[in-house]
Order: structure tokens, then sequence, then C-alpha cells
């Protein structure tokens, strides 16, 4: 099997002749629109020896002013095919699977919602309060924020649309929105999950695998019920979010291949661990999970500083 064909034999939930892995860290910020982007991710792909190699997004919706009353949002225009954000990630794409080992399976990384929401302002109050200032705005009674979302997502769409065109074979898909700290189970459902669900359709309509990510800790991964029919592999961090293990995601997202198992945190065992700490985690976890419908993975993106030799023997212990 094609590093790319075992991806798609997983996702499908066939036999494989290991099971394929994927990992990702995000790269020097100083680099981001500079050949040298490039060149660092094919360095990471070359190095680490994954099946999966996924696309780093730092092209983010833009700044369009401050926004600090829920009428603020409707400064927030449309946004065509031809925005520069998405056109410049696009570009950024192609460039890079120009270069990239084809029989590797690629992904393309696309911020759900709630993340692309914030990321024009976030730079401006910080995560948390831009957190809470995004929750305030959809409470307020009018949907000047609901409808700049809808705005943001139809662009979104775009460019999953995009990614297909581009030569990607799936979408890696970040959703925020889970946590119970912030939207209530009926917010969730009314405002973040129409909205994710018609990007990842989006995706699915142009031929893309997604990769349903749940990002951060607290989740209410039941809320994700709604997004399976979406979805071809689900990854969350189990190791931030204890109650929901692999097995109980096995019961609660029932024929969807599974992508996780091991720690992104700082000081875990795939940032700092020895090769036979690593590989021993690795087997410990496919003795637990089996090689159907399973992709070894993390619960996030890796510390930067983290070796790539350690993503390499994590992806040859796979291969038994």
């Amino acid at each position: 099997m094609t590093k790319k064909e075992r991806v798609l034999a997983a996702i499908r939930q066939r036999p494989v002749d290991y099971v394929p892995s994927g990992f990702s860290l995000h790269f020097d910020p100083t680099l981001h629109g500079t050949p040298a982007e490039i060149t660092a991710h094919l360095e990471f792909f070359e190095k680490t020896d994954t099946d999966i190699q996924k696309i780093m997004n730092e092209n983010l919706v833009p700044d369009f002013g401050p926004v600090t009353q829920p009428e603020d949002w409707k400064t927030l225009n449309t946004f065509s095919r031809s925005a520069a954000f998405i056109q410049n990630q696009l570009e950024f794409t192609k460039k890079l699977l120009d270069n990239a080992d084809p029989d590797a399976y690629h992904l393309g990384t696309l911020h759900g919602i709630v993340a692309s929401s914030i990321h024009p302002i976030e730079h401006r109050y910080g995560y948390a309060a831009v957190r809470e200032l995004q929750c305030e705005h959809l409470r307020c009674g009018e949907p000047y924020l609901y409808d700049a979302m809808k705005r943001i997502a139809e662009a979104l769409c775009y460019l999953a649309e995009g990614y297909a065109k581009a030569g990607v074979d799936g979408i890696y898909f970040a959703s925020l929105g889970g946590e119970a700290r912030y939207f209530t189970d009926a917010e969730f459902g009314e405002y973040i999950a129409p909205l994710d669900t018609l990007i990842m359709q989006a995706g699915r309509e142009a031929g893309l695998n997604v990769f349903l990510h749940c990002c951060k800790d607290g989740l209410v991964m039941e809320r994700y019920r709604s997004y399976v029919p979406f979805s071809d592999v689900i990854n969350w961090g189990v190791y931030e979010n204890p109650k929901y293990s692999l097995e109980c995601g096995r019961e609660l997202f029932q024929n969807v291949t599974l992508m996780g198992g091991m720690s992104n945190l700082k000081g875990g065992l795939l940032h700092c661990g020895t090769p036979e700490q690593i590989a021993g985690e690795v087997r410990s976890i496919l003795d637990t999970m089996g090689t159907c419908g399973f992709i070894l993975g993390a619960d996030c993106t890796l510390p930067p500083d983290t070796p790539y030799q350690n993503f390499r023997v994590a992806a040859h212990a796979a291969r038994g």
C-alpha cells in the first residue's frame, strides 16, 4: 500500500498493512508568506515520514476593525472566492503539493466557524476575552454576529472547494465551541453546528474527506453527534478530556474512523520521551484500538520544539 492508499483504507474501515499516522505542529511564524514556509513543511514531512501530511493554515480571516458592540459586526463585508486570505492559502497549498510526496495523503487545514470569527479581532482583546465577547454578542438579541458568521462560513465553503481543486485529499476541520464553559448546548445547536456542518458538507461535496478535530478541553462531546454524517475521521483531546477516551469515542461515534491516542502536551512522551517510551506507548494504543478504523495521531498540534525524530519513531512503531 502507498501512504495514501493506507489512509483511505483506514477511513473506509478496511484492512490495512499497518496503522497509518499523522502529526502536526506550527512552524516559525516569521516564515509565514515566504518560500521558507514551504521548505519547513517539506522538511517536516520528510523527517517524520508519516502517512498523512497536514498543510497548516496561517492565512486567516482578516482584521476588519475594532468590535466593541454587537452592531460592529455589520462592518464585516461579504467575501468573494477571490478574497486574499483564501487565494493566498490555495496558492501556498498548490506550491507545496508540487514538491510534496505524491504517494502521501494530504490534508488542508480549515478552521471552523468559532475560530474563524474570532481570528480577525483576537489580537486586540486576547483569546479568553474574545471568546467571552463572542458569547455576549450572540446573546444580545440581535443577529449581527450570527449574520457575520454566516458570511464567514460562505467564505470557508469557498476555501473547502478551492482545496479540492488544489489537489488535497481531505480537510482537517478544526472546530471550537464544544467547551461547556462558553456556549450552552442549545446555543451550540442553534448557532455553531449548522454553520460548521455547512462548511464540512461543502468539503464533502467537493470530493474531500473530512477530518473533524474537536479542539480544547472541557468538551461536551455529545454535541458533535450531529457532525457524524459529515465526518470521515474524528479526533479530539483524550488527555485534556479524560471523560471521553478513545474507547468511549467508539461508542459515541459509531462507524467513524478515529484518530489520536497520543498526548500533544509539553512534557508528554511524544514531546520529550525516549524512543523506547514512544514506541511502547504506540504499541499500547494499538493493543487497545486495534488496526481497523484507526489512525495514530495526537490530541492536537505538538509544541514546535518537539524533535522530528520523535514523530518518526511513533510512525514507524505503528508499522510493527
